[in-house]
């Protein structure tokens, strides 16, 4: 029924556009109102007069107004509480949830005498991102609020429904709830911004905004064209991809395409109608609203738009043969960066953006070379796109030294067109390994390579099997840098994982052989080595973790190492030990909530709790705190009463529920 635009940025137009569209409200903040009326009785329409100014906040958030429109629509529109909203996002009252219902409270008044809604808005991430434990804050509130009486829950729609509008609103064109300018701050230089680097300049919008236009403009008219020799309708084809982008599954795909197009489509052009859709989300993409919000050109949401743009310009090409880029980049190279180091628009485009783009052989070497440490995996889905292992050969010698050779296929699952692809790497040991990637070569000369590349391979002659997949692949080259982020940095750990387990036997051994010295140092007041305190704080650093990791039921061995911290004079606090911890706790808190290994589960959490005292963290017991409460009213009281019974297993569980809850300080006859 209603609508959130972004930033509450609006216009006339934009109200129209909803209102075209069936949505029946929106929501702005106060300073977004220039006028009010009550609004005429039985359908009469009234002339355009006797608008009181609302300007500067003094529009009445209680009420729901309707908004005409020039086309003779009309929107409803809500103005939030902004004293509240301000006080929520600015001013602390999300410590206490009950100080917080009674600020929302406090927004009522007994001078009204028509129905009032109270309501705010604020970012979303305010609840536990800005203010830690903000979302208890929240509930809390909802919850005092119902509870007691005070008032009545509801929503937009809900009220609109039983209390239609009686006034008319007027909007302030063009703006917004977060520039004093209206909406410049997407467009220009016009003095907003987070504020977190004085002096830095925001000139650079301007031409980013222009430079999208322009790739917008120069490639809807071939679109257009193209789109429309297959789509009955090419942008209510459009339009209806979001249901698509919202349900990728084959099926909902081929419907699609069946209720959009006007006859059935080959292979070819069936990508081809996908890459048109995904070529106009991409544009649409590119305008997201914080790429212009924040301080500078070469911020990563900034950057994310350009990635967009690059896509766009990416599929343009590829289904509409247009070739773009060149002219967006020298468009950027007039947004200048604040930092000397990233010069402007076109050189942040080079360095951040065209790095990322990926393409079918990007993936195959994705592939290629993450099978040397998935061998068993035969096929896998790399974000949008799987690939399927037609042939893989895997050739070791002695220590870290391997070949890979084989066959695949990648596949978009977006826009489901296939490239065959070759592939080769040779690894020398650790992170040194260098790929080969090439389309599909036919067996006989496949056959050929694998032979070559094996034979010099077995006789060490690693030159030659590097100068073989040149010869074979192309010459193009990958390494482990090559790979997307998220997977290079499992394999990194991977890799370095034998490597600290060897440095970890040697440090153990040094602390083992010192330990009893260095205690004997702290007893006397005498100075420590502190290559011996680096040895013991990393030591039983690492031990703490590793227990902690395992879930530790038993204590004693964590306590044990806690107290040869206070012996040797080693402070614990970083070293990831609390975060491990946290994880732990996070980890038996679900398996509670889940019925997995219960009892084990709640062992472990109370083991944990009793550790907590004894380090010097403020551990975060709050999720299994939530699942005592959530466990208390159901399974909890469905174990008590088969204890009741007599059963045996029910009771030891109860009696251990009893014992957590007590810890926990969790009351279970409330």
């Amino acid at each position: 029924d209603g609508m959130w635009l972004a930033e509450a940025a609006v216009s006339v137009e934009t109200l129209e556009l909803l209102a075209n569209h069936g949505i029946k409200f929106t929501v702005l903040a106060p300073n977004q109102a220039a006028g009010v009326r009550p609004k005429a009785q039985n359908g009469m329409k009234l002339p355009d007069v006797g608008w009181e100014d609302a300007s500067g906040d003094r529009v009445d958030p209680a009420r729901a107004y309707q908004c005409p429109l020039p086309n003779g629509k009309s929107i409803a529109l809500f103005f939030y509480d902004g004293p509240i909203s301000q006080a929520v996002a600015f001013e602390g009252i999300l410590k206490s949830g009950e100080t917080f219902a009674e600020r929302l409270l406090s927004g009522f008044s007994d001078n009204r005498d028509y129905p009032q809604l109270l309501h705010i808005a604020t970012d979303g991430e305010t609840y536990g991102h800005h203010h830690k434990f903000g979302d208890m804050a929240l509930a809390y509130a909802l919850h005092y609020i119902e509870t007691n009486n005070l008032a009545q829950l509801t929503n937009y729609a809900q009220f609109l429904e039983l209390e239609p509008p009686t006034w008319e609103a007027r909007i302030v064109n063009n703006s917004s709830w977060s520039c004093a300018h209206g909406i410049e701050r997407w467009a220009s230089d016009c003095g907003c911004s987070s504020g977190m680097h004085h002096g830095w300049s925001q000139q650079w919008r301007d031409p980013l905004r222009t430079g999208l236009n322009w790739l917008r403009d120069a490639i809807n008219p071939a679109f257009e064209k193209a789109a429309g020799r297959i789509f009955t309708d090419p942008w209510k084809a459009r339009d209806a991809y979001v249901d698509v982008m919202l349900n990728r599954d084959r099926q909902n795909v081929e419907h699609f395409i069946a209720t959009q197009t006007k006859s059935a489509l080959s292979q070819t052009d069936l990508t081809t109608a996908l890459r048109l859709m995904e070529l106009q989300r991409q544009l649409m993409l590119m305008f997201t609203s914080c790429g212009w919000f924040f301080d500078e050109v070469s911020g990563l949401e900034t950057v994310q738009i350009m990635q967009y743009a690059s896509r766009a310009i990416q599929l343009a090409e590829l289904c509409l043969g247009l070739h773009l880029e060149p002219d967006f980049i020298a468009r950027l190279g007039t947004a200048r960066s604040n930092i000397p180091d990233n010069r402007d628009g076109a050189f942040v485009y080079e360095k951040f953006v065209k790095p990322s783009t990926v393409d079918m052989t990007r993936v195959g070497a994705h592939y290629a070379v993450t099978s040397l440490f998935k061998p068993e995996e035969p096929s896998e889905r790399i974000y949008a796109f799987t690939v399927e292992r037609h042939d893989w050969q895997l050739y070791e010698a002695g220590g870290q030294q391997c070949l890979a050779i084989g066959r695949a296929r990648v596949i978009s699952n977006i826009t489901y067109n296939w490239e065959d692809i070759t592939f080769g790497v040779l690894r020398l040991g650790d992170h040194n390994l260098t790929a080969g990637v090439a389309g599909h070569i036919e067996d006989g000369l496949y056959t050929r390579f694998v032979t070559e590349a094996v034979e010099a391979f077995r006789h060490s002659d690693l030159s030659q099997v590097i100068r073989t997949m040149d010869q074979q692949l192309g010459g193009l080259t990958y390494s482990l840098g090559s790979l997307f982020k998220d997977e290079r940095q499992t394999i990194i750990k991977e890799i370095l994982r034998n490597n600290l387990e060897q440095a970890e036997a040697t440090l153990r051994l040094i602390y083992d052989n010192n330990a009893s010295f260095m205690r004997f140092l702290t007893t006397v007041g005498a100075q420590q080595p502190e290559i011996f305190r680096a040895v013991g704080r990393f030591v039983i650093a690492g031990e703490l973790r590793r227990l902690l990791e395992e879930d530790v039921t038993d204590p004693s061995r964590v306590l044990q190492l806690v107290d040869d911290a206070k012996a040797w004079n080693l402070p614990l606090d970083g070293q990831g030990v609390q975060l491990a911890l946290d994880k732990a706790i996070e980890h038996r808190a679900r398996n509670l909530m889940d019925g997995t290994e219960e009892a084990a589960s709640m062992q472990a959490l109370m083991a944990m709790g009793t550790l907590a005292v004894h380090l010097p963290y403020n551990v975060n017991f709050w999720l299994a705190q939530n699942v005592i409460f959530r466990l208390a009213p159901t399974r909890y009281n469905e174990k008590l009463a088969a204890a009741a019974t007599g059963d045996k297993q029910a009771a030891d569980w109860v009696s251990l529920f009893k014992q957590l809850a007590q810890q926990q300080k969790v009351n279970l006859d409330d």
